[in-house]
């Protein structure tokens, strides 16, 4: 599948000096730093091939929440924003049992066992997993309870427990439940005709423990409450109910908790405790068989919420024989449970981030910048002709690539736009641009990546407004996700034609652009706009790979080029010539990248890798990584943007890609690099990569037993957020 392509011309001429506004706080000066070669003097060639040398990608993961949960002990972050980072922590490891652990039971359960560089056979990962999974989320529950908590107490906002609610709250909630949670929730009683019942992925549920006999006779002895979904799990309290000054909440299960004895007149109940199930939330299917995508999907989605346990979550107080019930009942180990001191879904408390007006205890709000060449409402389509434009998302506003969709479909010389969507909302404003395009006869293309993971639903809504608004609507190529981001206008310009293309490291979603960071590409360059066109042919047409002049693109060149580049790092560095590799990524776990990098370390070049979340590669290795340093950065802002810099002997290259450095990235998705073809845009981006490799606020750096250490800072260092400093460069 792959072919060869002609050696990638050097991108970049020379580093020219960026014009930027002032920083409202200038941020220190920060040098390159450039190693000659020295090759260490190692006895013998160690096997690259050997276990040691990789983490597993499952283990790192884990590492990776675990850095996001240590932001919620940050005292440094305003105090909701601490608590915001220890509900993402729940909201990660939920999305890691649904589809990691899911996977590796899968495997076992099927003996369809795969192991990775790191050969580490399923179970073994799988008991790492509960050791270290029974660890963090005992300290999840133990800063909630001894930490925020009281801080929250501290500043006014309050969560109240059943035993602390005062005569005239009791009266409040009673009539909520009678009026709100009566109405719509079902008991279950268990007996031979009510069988224990079939419950949602991580839906809230009541085990219930009961003596006597109901209306009918019946003795069993339990019940389930499943708590409707429809309702929330955070109930804000009226001003008037409550004393003094402040935001005072309760959970839904302390309500379903105190009154759940009404749900069975005539019985004594005599305990009621709640409890959560995950679910496998993977949609697998044979895409070789199937005839319509779209259809299947909408099939497998309803599966999604009642597949194979993965992992039972119950109050800490639950009696032992009512435990074990239960995971007979999920057939799950104990191993597999995790006992909760508090409620068992706290992602759910996300939603009352917004019930509190407490600015101070949030992050500043903040304004994207614009690059000058973009201020006062210009035509794009006129200042592409005289340049290039960056975007670095969120610190400079997404708004340009909005605009220029809105333009497109606007002007009257527009023909034809081309575009890939895999998280993008049915209602976003890019979506809204392509109907107004096609609805105004423009050829509209659209290709939409249904699978992209828990966002299903949408793309499928999405696939239909624009199907219904003449928009020709493709899904990609069966096997490989499209993951690529791109979008190509056609325009007539004195009589000829002339192709605008948007490239981007992250998803057309406006909502993530300001918080995810990504960088955004607007270029006429016409090899560029040739490469998009062809890889457009290529997705609905299903060509032969074309040649592409400018573009990498996955999984056709990305790979084979970037082993080709970081062995020529290797090559000068063995000649005595500086040489160094950068490259920022969101996961780094394959194989013959990794083995790329560590030959290259061998032999003097220096290597500096920023990967925010799993990382295989094991830095620090004598004779092997010890010219590699990986840090991780974990801040206010999701690092998402991915680049790769090359030294390339003084002619740097660069590129920033839709890819990170993983298989399925590499090898098993629709991906695109794209050059930086000025030296400013590439000065900018490697100063950008250099304040990352130089923040001593929010980095971790990797230690060569897979685990992180936060950077400190020495003695008379200044901090150095590199976020904050690109927030204060921008806006």
């Amino acid at each position: 599948m792959e072919q060869r392509e002609d050696r990638i011309e050097t991108v970049v001429a020379e580093q020219a000096v960026i014009e930027e506004a002032p920083l409202a706080e200038p941020l220190p000066e920060i040098e390159l730093e450039l190693v000659p070669s020295v090759e260490p003097a190692v006895a013998e060639q160690p096997d690259l091939n050997d276990r040691q040398y990789y983490i597993n990608r499952h283990l790192s993961n884990l590492e990776f929440n675990r850095r996001v949960l240590e932001q919620s002990l940050d005292e440094s972050h305003p105090l909701m924003e601490r608590l915001m980072f220890l509900l993402i922590f729940s909201s990660n490891l939920d999305e890691f049992f649904e589809i990691r652990v899911a996977e590796l039971r899968h495997q076992v359960k099927f003996d369809r066992e795969r192991s990775g560089a790191d050969n580490m056979h399923p179970q073994e990962v799988l008991r790492e997993i509960r050791g270290l999974c029974h660890e963090l989320v005992a300290r999840q529950y133990k800063i909630l309870n001894d930490v925020i908590f009281p801080a929250l107490i501290e500043n006014n906002i309050y969560f109240l427990r059943r035993n602390e609610w005062d005569e005239h709250q009791r009266e409040w909630i009673r009539g909520y439940f009678e009026d709100h949670i009566l109405p719509v929730i079902s008991p279950l009683g268990l007996d031979p005709s009510h069988p224990f019942p079939r419950l949602v992925n991580k839906s809230l549920n009541f085990i219930v423990q009961l003596e006597g006999k109901d209306a009918f006779g019946r003795d069993s002895g339990l019940a389930i409450i499943p708590a409707p979904r429809s309702l929330p799990r955070v109930i804000r309290l009226p001003a008037e109910v409550c004393p003094g000054d402040g935001d005072h909440f309760i959970f839904l299960s302390s309500i379903i908790h105190e009154f759940a004895d009404q749900l069975f007149p005539g019985m004594e109940m005599l305990g009621c405790y709640q409890f959560r199930l995950t679910r496998n939330a993977d949609l697998s299917f044979d895409q070789n068989e199937v005839e319509d995508l779209a259809l299947t999907l909408r099939g497998e989605l309803h599966s999604r919420r009642y597949g194979d346990a993965v992992r039972l979550e119950v109050a800490q107080k639950c009696p032992e024989p009512l435990v074990r019930f239960l995971l007979q009942q999920f057939k799950l180990s104990e191993d597999e449970l995790y006992l909760v001191d508090g409620p068992v879904n706290l992602t759910r408390m996300m939603s009352m981030m917004g019930q509190v007006d407490r600015p101070e205890l949030k992050f500043a709000p903040y304004s994207p910048g614009l690059p000058r060449r973009l201020r006062g409402g210009v035509n794009l389509f006129d200042t592409l002709q005289n340049g290039d434009v960056l975007l670095h998302h969120p610190f400079e506003s997404f708004t340009p690539v909005l605009d220029l969709l809105r333009q497109a479909a606007a002007d009257p010389h527009v023909l034809s736009i081309r575009q890939t969507l895999y998280r993008t909302g049915a209602d976003s404003e890019i979506v809204t641009a392509l109907v107004e395009a096609a609805r105004k006869g423009k050829e509209v293309t659209a290709v939409i990546e249904l699978r992209a993971r828990f966002d299903e639903a949408n793309n499928l809504a999405l696939a239909s407004r624009l199907q219904e608004a003449g928009a020709l609507v493709v899904y990609g190529v069966v096997g490989y996700k499209t993951h690529a981001k791109m979008a190509l206008i056609v325009r007539r310009e004195e009589g000829r034609f002339r192709h605008y293309a948007h490239l981007g490291t992250g998803n057309y979603h406006s909502g993530n652009a300001r918080i995810y960071t990504d960088y955004s590409l607007l270029t006429c360059d016409p090899e560029i706009g040739e490469d998009v066109q062809k890889m457009f042919q290529q997705l609905t047409g299903m060509g032969k790979i074309l040649r592409l002049k400018r573009l990498l693109n996955a999984p056709f060149t990305l790979h084979k080029t970037l082993i080709e580049m970081i062995g020529n790092e290797a090559r000068n560095a063995k000649a005595g010539k500086d040489a160094r590799v950068i490259v920022k990524a969101n996961g780094l776990t394959e194989p013959r990248l990794i083995k790329a990098l560590y030959k290259a370390s061998r032999a003097g070049v220096k290597i500096d890798l920023i990967v925010r979340g799993m990382c295989s590669l094991r830095p620090g290795v004598e004779g092997v990584s010890e010219n590699i340093r990986v840090r991780s950065i974990v801040g206010r802002f999701l690092e998402h943007s991915r680049v790769y810099w090359f030294h390339n002997d003084g002619e740097s290259k660069v590129y920033c890609s839709s890819a990170d450095f993983m298989e399925r990235n590499m090898l098993n998705r629709v991906e695109t690099a794209y050059p930086l073809l000025t030296g400013k845009l590439a000065s900018r981006v490697l100063k950008d990569m250099e304040l990352y490799l130089h923040d001593n606020t929010l980095a971790w750096e990797l230690n060569s037993d897979g685990s992180y250490s936060r950077v400190g800072r020495a003695d008379g260092d200044e901090p150095l957020n590199a976020q904050l400093g690109l927030l204060s460069k921008f806006s």
